[in-house]
């Protein structure tokens, strides 16, 4: 007898092309059988009119531990992430003290193992104490566990040392994923614009966001290591990286919901929830991001969850910390942009989610296929729902799709064969 069966399910396999009517059998953490047959099970769950996808993946979350749990904790965030239907989030570094050497990277799955929610897979600092002066020690990190290696939160600003960084990389076999921000034309707190301009508030031009992605792919060309965008935001960077796929460069790049979403007008009422690093901009880039999914130049979808204490965010504008948290509602939100625009179908959008972000992190995971490990999202395309912030699994509140009515919602997620979540 089989551990789980899921029966009557629109299967979805983006590595595969599988779409169709199918039962998922489910034994030992893996899956054994995809088709018609319907052995005995010790569970079934029912995914009649329902999509059955590989486990979503989010390559871009911060789960502010250790340091700040006051803002959000492994357990929380992975308990955050089931919740929306995401079976393997890759927490980022930028913790206090940073995830700079392999102890650090031992704590995050050690604290992952005792969630027993989502996989959460710790990416390693690329300069100690990301300081963006000295390597960290990458391999030794690699080692322990680490899957990629980012100073998320500053961009490596000198060039030997990102330089340095990618040789190394490319000598492991491991991604580097960067937070491009060019640190000499960044100390605004939102996009730079008329609206910055009425607001009288100091402006972040997509110009240092552009110049050291540019940079970076030069040294790309001249080490051949991979390479990963992180939450791109301006026309400008989907166009340069349109050009570097076009060029035959080991590049991959991700947006955020609220880069595809949401405009520099949003500010207009001085909410802080609003207020993110890189900052929302104007409708043509929201466009030209959406585009960018759309022809596949952005691989991956990420939500940069970013949980901060209420009293934070509840400071004046200049003054609050960038960042949001939208892991409990990121696939609603994805929806609504990609999928009810019309500009992508659901086996598109689930690529962006699920095969694509595995090949960068985590080959093994992101597929549904015989013997491959059952992580796997049962969502129902036709749910309504309405985002309520109090009810979130995250500890974060900063969330400003509070009240937003989307369709479409994860109902059942599934972690090495176990179900975590179920709504």
């Amino acid at each position: 007898m089989i551990d789980i069966l899921i029966t009557n399910g629109r299967v979805i396999d983006p590595a595969s092309g599988r779409d169709e009517i199918a039962n998922v059998a489910i034994s030992n953490g893996f899956v054994t059988k995809i088709g018609r047959a319907a052995p005995k099970a010790h569970q079934t769950i029912d995914a009649s009119e329902m999509i059955v996808s590989p486990g979503l993946i989010d390559l871009h979350a911060h789960c502010r531990e250790p340091g700040h749990e006051e803002e959000e904790t492994i357990a929380t965030a992975a308990a955050s992430a089931v919740a929306g239907g995401f079976s393997t989030i890759c927490a980022m570094p930028n913790t206090h003290p940073p995830q700079d050497d392999e102890t650090s990277i031992l704590y995050v799955l050690q604290r992952m193992a005792r969630a027993g929610k989502a996989r959460v897979l710790p990416a390693g600092c690329i300069t100690k104490q990301r300081e963006g002066k000295e390597l960290a020690e990458m391999g030794m990190m690699l080692e322990a566990g680490a899957v990629a290696f980012t100073d998320d939160g500053t961009g490596v600003a000198s060039t030997i040392v990102m330089q340095r960084a990618l040789q190394y990389a490319k000598m492991i076999g491991v991604v580097l994923m960067q937070h491009c921000q060019d640190p000499d034309l960044f100390g605004g707190v939102m996009n730079s614009g008329a609206v910055a301009v009425r607001l009288g508030l100091p402006g972040i031009a997509a110009s240092g966001e552009e110049i050291m992605l540019r940079r970076d792919l030069e040294l790309v060309k001249r080490t051949g290591a991979r390479y990963h965008a992180m939450h791109l935001s301006s026309a400008g960077s989907v166009e340069i990286i349109r050009q570097a796929k076009a060029e035959g460069l080991p590049v991959t790049a991700e947006a955020a919901p609220h880069h595809l979403l949401l405009t520099d007008a949003a500010c207009m009422g001085y909410d802080p929830n609003y207020k993110m690093n890189p900052p929302l901009r104007s409708a043509s880039d929201v466009e030209a991001l959406r585009l960018g999914v759309a022809d596949g130049t952005i691989d991956c979808l990420a939500t940069d969850h970013a949980p901060h204490a209420q009293e934070e965010k509840e400071m004046e504008f200049a003054l609050a910390p960038f960042g949001i948290v939208s892991l409990d509602c990121a696939l609603g939100l994805y929806t609504k942009a990609l999928i009810h625009s019309g500009l992508m179908d659901w086996p598109e959008m689930l690529a962006r989610l699920t095969v694509n972000p595995a090949k960068i992190i985590a080959p093994t995971l992101g597929l549904l296929q015989k013997d491959a490990p059952a992580d796997i999202t049962i969502i129902d395309p036709k749910k309504r729902w309405t985002v309520n912030v109090n009810k979130f699994a995250s500890k974060g509140r900063n969330c400003p799709y509070h009240g937003w009515k989307l369709k479409s919602k994860a109902v059942t997620t599934i972690v090495g064969g176990e179900v975590k979540f179920q709504l």
